[in-house]
């Protein structure tokens, strides 16, 4: 329903309900429950439960991201309009067509909002958590994309070796012991295996790194966010995996991309540091 089907107190109560339980944007928030909602009865189960926490986007089963609405489950991550920014160098880097893979995927936002953008796209993505990929198929669905439960690589199909012209990869990277820092809408709401990148935050992002260059085709490219702080120990991470590291930010999103573009192997040997010569005795 639109936000006029509802009477103009029905929208003040809503607002004045909203304010009281902390929701600082309570205006707009009111009105998207207000047009997501069928009924009365409906606006007063959302209502009560945005009130008691859960996050907006939870609360009306999706998220406007890249011009998108992408459907979002509760207990799934909920992709950030920061992330946009990924995706917009991503599409840059993509051309026109391209085999598009989305590790760690969530929602599948990000494969859903690239493949929106291309002309032709193959693309493949996976998750770990299993409320994560049935959100996703639905997502990708349009793009007719495959989506596959499992730990990063490990459920691709092995024919998608050496032919990945763009990897992204939305890895959990917050610091274990701050993830008790998150604000409540995502410590309490989303999987904690989104969150959590272990010890220093870089832990998956290592472990994705390490197997890029087998997936990637030559002049591919590997993307993902990181904060400013891990920023030297995430372009080390893609260098020693023989891929070439740039980094780019958007200070207006607090968004910070590395990206990795892998050569090829020959000239991954070429750039190898030849061993000493050995005298003979």
């Amino acid at each position: 329903m639109s936000v006029s089907a509802f009477s103009t107190s029905h929208r003040s109560s809503v607002i004045s309900t909203l304010r009281a339980a902390g929701c600082v944007f309570a205006e707009d928030e009111a009105d998207l429950i207000l047009s997501t909602a069928r009924t009365s009865s409906e606006v007063a189960v959302m209502v009560e439960r945005r009130a008691a926490g859960l996050p907006l986007e939870h609360v009306l089963g999706w998220a406007e991201f890249q011009g998108l609405r992408i459907s979002v489950d509760p207990g799934v991550f909920v992709p950030r309009r920061r992330t946009e920014f990924l995706v917009g160098l991503a599409a840059e880097l993509a051309g026109r067509t391209a085999v598009v893979v989305d590790l760690c995927c969530g929602s599948g936002a990000l494969g859903a909002a690239l493949a929106a953008g291309l002309d032709q796209v193959e693309l493949h993505a996976a998750d770990i958590d299993p409320a994560a990929v049935r959100c996703a198929r639905r997502n990708i669905a349009e793009a007719g994309g495959e989506v596959y439960e499992g730990d990063l690589y490990d459920p691709l199909p092995d024919t998608l070796k050496g032919r990945v012209d763009i990897l992204l990869a939305n890895v959990p990277y917050v610091p274990s012991e701050e993830v008790g820092l998150l604000p409540a809408e995502a410590r309490v709401h989303e999987a904690r295996v989104a969150l959590d990148g272990g010890a220093d935050g870089l832990d998956v992002l290592r472990r994705v790194t390490e197997e890029a260059s087998a997936w990637l085709a030559p002049g591919g490219h590997l993307l993902f966010e990181t904060s400013e702080g891990q920023v030297a120990a995430a372009v080390d991470a893609v260098e020693r995996a023989g891929l070439a590291a740039r980094v780019v930010s958007d200070e207006e999103r607090y968004a910070t991309v590395v990206i990795g573009t892998w050569s090829g192997p020959r000239s991954w040997r070429m750039c190898q540091r030849p061993e000493p010569m050995r005298r003979r005795p």
